[in-house]
């Protein structure tokens, strides 16, 4: 073992050196630099002694300052050598009185947004963030929300070889401001690979470069002539005298969607721009074309994310934040990555989640009703949007239509199922054609099951629309939605068994005479209900006694 004092003036001299030696001085982040940095960092952790910290402090200062400086005329990495003084920063601010905050968005914004694609740095800044998450949390913590954009193209590039790290500093990206920015990077996390590999293509490696910055440099004019070039099948040099003019004004559109993708700072703004053709011809293109690994991957990463966030805010986010979700959640439903699977997998989880939020907060529904009312008016228009009118017509029957203290929301509702179930039963009354034309009438009599459902849960809840429930049973010719119409709305003439039935599932207030189904487990007669809306004719088979399940008064 050496002298200490040796140890510690060996490597200040290579610091002090690096700003004199021109070899040095061109590559900041050398071996022998990044050496010093790291052992003079466990020197001071070793010897605790505050005198030299205070000796290496004006040295990694200086050193960092010119390292970021240098960066935009620099096609090195600094990654390494950054993270390693800002780890001098955090473990001895204190000591020095030294703030880390703007040298880790000086990191953030001149580093990593240039070196985010080199899988190195990009696994040390993710050990970085877990080893001082209690810190940045406690110190910093506005920072890591704010740039989630950019902390998610780490995950997006280098996929799956980072994800474990990533998944433990996930649940920090999330805060307030964060909340709702986050949950369409989530969902289009596919598309952020097929911008970036865009780029790439377009314009070389993405290490050393910042792609933040498309939007002032030539990129966009190569990346929308090759997007051009995989939606018409003409090439770059191809369009005569007049593609010039036309390239130019679709490059003044700046095309929003894909700024908003590559952008490196949470902007606070959560509605995205969806009339993009450039970014459809990229999606179309990579449809067609044979998925890239990295495309894969991201395909299987997102659910997973989406799970975590949608846990996270059903645990910890307040119901102002989730209710202003749902209507970007709706708007989302079938605009997701043109991949089967993966829309099936994302749109299974968003669906769970809306359910799962108006489970929890029934009032939603009636803060919402405007855009619920939008969405069941679009049911025809895709699979997708059918199937997002399905649940909605179950929640809105489910929870009376946000509760007993929205009866102005409810008849609202009831209205518009009203004049669904009307509108759609007027267009079936031509004959079947096409298999195609059979399949949409098929869906279109699922749907109809769906809001008579609807229709007799909320005038279940609310008795001032029982009249008008009777009436739209009467006036239903389409034969599956009447036998619906038969067994729901026919229930209603029985006050008792109606409201155990088709009455709220939580929150209920016993009251004489209605069937308390929750004893059906012991009580053996749980399959009651399946009788009832089971359109069987006669009397049952089993012998029972209702006083067994009625609540003694």
């Amino acid at each position: 073992m050496g002298d200490p004092d040796k140890k510690w003036d060996f490597y200040l001299r290579t610091l002090s050196s690096s700003a004199r030696d021109s070899n040095l001085a061109g590559d900041p982040a050398s071996e022998a630099l990044l050496n010093a940095v790291r052992k003079l960092c466990q020197l001071c952790k070793e010897e605790n002694s505050e005198d030299l910290v205070a000796r290496v402090y004006p040295h990694f200062n200086k050193l960092f300052q010119r390292s970021v400086a240098s960066l935009p005329q620099s096609r090195s990495s600094y990654g390494l050598l950054l993270l390693d003084i800002i780890q001098f920063f955090l473990d001895f601010g204190e000591i020095v009185l030294h703030d880390a905050d703007p040298s880790l968005r000086s990191f953030f914004r001149s580093c990593l947004s240039r070196e985010f694609a080199d899988l190195t740095v990009a696994e040390a800044t993710l050990n970085f963030l877990n080893v001082n998450k209690r810190k940045l949390l406690a110190s910093y913590p506005a920072l890591l929300p704010q740039f989630f954009p950019l902390l998610l193209k780490l995950i997006a590039w280098n996929g799956e070889k980072l994800l474990l790290s990533f998944l433990k500093v996930f649940p920090e990206l999330i805060s307030p401001a964060s909340f709702l920015p986050l949950f369409p990077s989530l969902v289009d996390l596919p598309m952020l690979v097929v911008a970036m590999e865009r780029v790439e293509r377009s314009s070389g490696s993405l290490i050393g470069s910042s792609i933040a910055s498309i939007q002032n440099s030539t990129a966009p004019e190569m990346l929308l002539a090759l997007m051009d070039e995989a939606y018409t099948g003409s090439t770059i040099g191809d369009g005569g005298a007049d593609s010039e003019s036309e390239d130019t004004n679709a490059i003044d559109a700046a095309d929003p969607l894909f700024l908003e993708l590559l952008k490196d700072e949470n902007d606070g703004l959560a509605e995205r721009h969806r009339t993009s053709p450039s970014m459809a011809a990229a999606l179309q293109a990579a449809v067609n074309a044979p998925q890239s690994d990295r495309l894969k991957q991201s395909l299987k990463i997102a659910p997973g994310l989406l799970d975590v966030y949608c846990a996270i805010a059903i645990r910890d986010v307040n119901d102002s934040l989730i209710c202003s979700l749902i209507p970007l959640l709706m708007a989302r439903n079938d605009v997701l990555f043109p991949d089967k699977n993966y829309s099936y997998q994302v749109r299974k989880r968003l669906l769970e989640f809306m359910l799962t939020s108006f489970q929890r907060s029934p009032n939603f529904i009636a803060l919402l009703k405007k855009p619920i009312m939008d969405r069941l008016g679009q049911a025809y228009d895709s699979s997708a949007k059918t199937e997002l009118a399905l649940q909605l017509c179950w929640a809105i029957g489910e929870h009376g239509g946000g509760g007993t203290s929205h009866r102005d929301a409810a008849r609202e509702l009831f209205e518009n199922l009203e004049l669904l179930l009307y509108e759609n039963l007027s267009s079936r009354e031509s004959a079947l054609g096409s298999d195609s034309e059979n399949f949409r009438k098929s869906s279109q009599s699922r749907l109809l099951c769906f809001v008579i459902t609807a229709i007799a849960k909320l005038a279940t809840h609310h008795h001032e629309l029982l009249p008008r429930a009777r009436v739209a049973r009467s006036r239903i010719s389409d034969v599956r939605v009447w036998r619906r119409a038969r067994d729901y709305l026919g229930l209603i003439d029985d006050p008792a068994i109606s409201l155990s039935v088709l009455g709220p599932s939580q929150g209920r207030v016993q009251k004489p005479g209605t069937v308390n189904w929750s004893d059906g487990g012991t009580k053996m007669i749980a399959h009651i209900p399946f009788y009832l809306l089971g359109e069987q004719e006669g009397s049952p088979f089993h012998d029972f006694s209702f006083s067994d399940i009625f609540p003694r008064t």
